[in-house]
């Protein structure tokens, strides 16, 4: 089981981001979509958590930008998630189903590489 007690699911885009957050007992604590620019101001404001993202162009600047808000920010390959989407394929439900993913033991993670 995880030391955390809070878990999240940020679904990247290139505007606008989509964050699901729930507690250890599955109680929706964040549900919604903010922009670029507001992301790190909504990560800031909620307790440390271990976060979620897919593999993607900018996962690992945003994961290494979350790890030093002090979050534990994993990433993971799109396969990971799949099998977490229950409804249509926006990008909320894809938030969801990444917070759902990032919870599993059984879900591998990418390393975060450094910038160099």
């Amino acid at each position: 089981m995880s030391n955390y007690s809070y878990f999240c699911g940020i679904d990247l885009a290139k505007n606008h981001f989509s964050l699901h957050a729930v507690d250890q007992n599955g109680k929706v604590i964040l549900h919604k979509s903010v922009t670029r620019s507001k992301l790190l101001t909504t990560i800031a404001n909620i307790p440390l958590m271990r976060i979620g993202v897919e593999a993607c162009g900018g996962a690992h600047y945003w994961a290494r930008t979350l790890n030093k808000l002090g979050h534990d920010a994993r990433i993971m390959a799109v396969k990971y998630v799949v099998p977490y989407r229950t409804k249509g394929k926006n990008d909320l439900n894809d938030a969801v189903a990444i917070c759902e993913a990032v919870q599993r033991p059984s879900t591998r993670f990418v390393p975060v590489k450094s910038p160099e």
